[in-house]
């Protein structure tokens, strides 16, 4: 039956299948796509049926987890080993799909690089450099523990946090991600989704989740962003049709280049603190908004991987990448926190940064180009969909 439908399908929409890159365990996508567009998803965990749990793709992450892999099966309860397990699960489909269109150009696998915390913990940094597609690709996921620093404890209070005492245990783990493609018309994209738990010197626990997906192209291609912004509101919507024009707004406003007076990017998604209703749903929605990065974002490589370019235009892209630099090096406060937390590995916070940037001095575009149509709408947040 099943089989009769999907082909009933792709009649309608006389078009070819697209098929994302996923393991046998994971997500599995089909996408019908018409005159570029893409009409529709369709999800087999979408009928009804519990997900499968995220410990059961062990055998397809990039390396082994940060915990004991026989700890993490036998806790699959535990929100810490829930998370860990998802992490690691998001790391390697986003990694093996881009891969595979590394591998489809004759270019390059990722580099694993498994590290240690001293003070508890770890991660796993995953880099492709110097690719055909990607001139920089990094996926990492971290797992660390310990004492939270003073730096840290203000940042956390100035958000409304409370603590007993000040020495507050911390666990934090997530996963993150930025793309810098090779062609200057292929956006870059951002994502990083992350647990919190705290215990106060009283024994008082408190736990949130955060995190986003956002896109900054060079160009601005409407029919991209809006593909985009599609895909990120499905995934809020399947929990709340409130969500996703709050998280938007969020978005917009979080990765606000203040000195430049312009956003980072065409937006996406942004969010802290959320710890409500339950830590099931929380874990639920967020686990949706990482598992849309790929539909989300995979159609606008394929699309653009082979498109030509000038030299004027590689000379926009690195450009706008020194932009992308200034926000992450001055205002991210997932990098500032990485950077004040004690043993912090810095290759793997400022894996986030180009291989290849440009700043030049009172630059700006001329009147009415097409890299004056994009710094307008960096300036003029819309609402895309």
């Amino acid at each position: 039956m099943f089989r009769h439908c999907l082909r009933a399908f792709v009649r309608l929409a006389s078009t070819r299948e697209f098929q994302v890159p996923v393991k046998t365990t994971h997500r599995f996508y089909v996408k019908l796509v018409g005159g570029g567009t893409v009409l529709y998803q369709l999800s087999l965990f979408g009928f009804g049926g519990s997900r499968k749990p995220d410990i059961e793709s062990a055998d397809t992450w990039m390396a082994k987890p940060i915990t004991d892999l026989k700890y993490l099966q036998e806790n699959n309860h535990d929100m810490k080993c829930r998370v860990e397990a998802m992490i690691m699960r998001i790391q390697a489909e986003f990694c093996h799909a881009l891969e595979k269109e590394e591998e489809e150009e004759g270019g390059k696998k990722f580099l694993v690089d498994k590290w240690e915390r001293d003070q508890g913990g770890g991660g796993i940094t995953c880099v492709l450099q110097d690719g055909t597609v990607f001139e920089k690709a990094g996926v990492n996921i971290s797992v660390v523990s310990g004492i939270l620093p003073p730096s840290a404890m203000q940042q956390m209070r100035a958000r409304g946090k409370k603590f007993e005492g000040e020495k507050v245990k911390f666990f934090a783990a997530g996963v993150s991600s930025v793309i810098h493609p090779k062609n200057p018309h292929i956006p870059t994209v951002h994502f990083n989704y992350r647990y919190f738990e705290v215990e106060a010197e009283n024994g008082e626990k408190q736990w949130w989740f955060g995190g986003g997906t956002d896109l900054t192209p060079n160009f601005l291609e409407e029919e991209d962003v809006v593909h985009f912004h599609k895909e990120l509101k499905k995934a809020c919507d399947r929990h709340d049709k409130k969500l996703y024009p709050k998280y938007k707004k969020w978005c917009d406003d979080y990765f606000f280049v203040t000195h430049r007076g312009e956003r980072r990017g065409v937006g996406g998604i942004f969010f802290d603190d959320v710890d409500e209703p339950t830590a099931d749903k929380c874990f639920d929605f967020v686990t949706g908004c990482a598992d849309s990065v790929i539909p989300s974002y995979l159609p606008l490589v394929q699309k653009h991987k082979k498109d030509l370019y000038s030299y004027k235009e590689r000379e926009w892209q690195l450009l706008r990448r020194g932009r992308y630099v200034e926000f992450n090096l001055i205002y991210d406060r997932g990098t500032k926190f990485g950077l004040y937390t004690p043993g912090a590995r810095f290759e793997s916070i400022l894996m986030s940064l180009p291989l290849n940037a440009r700043w030049e001095y009172m630059h700006k575009p001329a009147p009415g180009s097409k890299e004056a149509r994009l710094v307008d709408v960096l300036q003029n947040p819309r609402d895309w969909i």
